[in-house]
């Protein structure tokens, strides 16, 4: 007699939900690809962007042989920002050399806030320009000019603000491949493009907290200020010893947040403005 019932009982509650989901309007949402069909009206809620991260680049080249480097099988970027652009409809002309969507060959070997690989999630801006010229009085850095920076900041703004990329997520090569790369240089305007909206930068009043009483450049301790930088997302191994990875991470920080002083110094301020960077925008999670 129990199983009599509870057979009874699954028959109906199978006939229920056949009832159930016969009863519910289905609606289809149908791609024709060619040779088959696709079918997109239950799309997941697992998902995010593919695009994390925007990496900003000088060419080191002139436009022409920058277009030429760009173009071959070596190298790549998305987009390439003439040191001139030229208008149309009163617009700045920007040069996409490769569809977001596809993967461009930029970063090279690199390393940002604990991730590899960087060329598959992130978009690479070149911008024309030399970088440096070496001159009796030493080197000299090239300035970024006003029409390139608009011009930089409305395609930045652009991708930033559709892919959701997080302010620190937005760097120079020299953050992600401190040992061989110094580009965007320190004469980029971070702060301009921070005030946009577009990459992150410290506020002045935390920066003060944080330095506190001590003197800009008075030495700090290079253990805690390693620790710091990787846990804001540089590739450093804290070791206490300011050998010559730990002076170019220390530098290419310096050349982003604080172009006046890029030594490679470990000093009250730069520790200042890390602190000023993590309570702002969080370590590494």
């Amino acid at each position: 007699m129990y199983k009599q019932i509870r057979l009874v009982t699954i028959g109906i509650l199978y006939t229920i939900n056949v009832i159930g989901c016969n009863s519910i309007p289905i609606k289809h949402n149908l791609i024709d690809r060619g040779t088959y069909m696709v079918e997109t009206s239950h799309l997941s809620q697992s998902i995010d962007e593919r695009i994390r991260f925007l990496f900003l680049h000088y060419t080191a080249e002139d436009f022409h042989a920058s277009l030429k480097t760009l173009t071959n099988q070596h190298v790549s970027a998305h987009y390439l920002v003439p040191a001139n652009p030229s208008k149309n409809n009163g617009k700045y002309v920007v040069w996409q050399l490769v569809p977001e969507h596809q993967r461009a060959w930029h970063a090279g070997a690199s390393s940002w806030r604990g991730r590899t690989n960087l060329n598959d999630t992130s978009i690479g801006i070149e911008i024309e320009n030399k970088g440096y010229i070496e001159s009796i009085l030493g080197r000299m850095w090239l300035p970024y000019n006003i029409k390139q920076t608009n011009l930089v900041i409305a395609l930045s703004k652009d991708i930033v603000q559709r892919y959701a990329i997080l302010p620190q997520n937005v760097v120079g090569h020299m953050d992600i491949a401190p040992h061989r790369k110094l580009d965007p240089g320190p004469l980029f305007p971070w702060k301009q493009l921070a005030e946009q909206g577009i990459g992150a930068w410290p506020d002045q009043k935390t920066v003060d907290k944080y330095l506190a009483m001590r003197s800009k450049d008075q030495p700090t301790d290079l253990f805690t200020l390693q620790n710091k930088l990787a846990s804001y997302g540089y590739d450093i191994i804290p070791n206490g010893i300011n050998n010559t990875a730990s002076h170019n991470v220390i530098a290419a920080f310096q050349m982003h947040f604080r172009p006046a002083n890029f030594r490679g110094l470990p000093d009250a301020e730069t520790e200042a403005i890390v602190d000023a960077l993590l309570e702002k925008y969080g370590s590494i999670p």
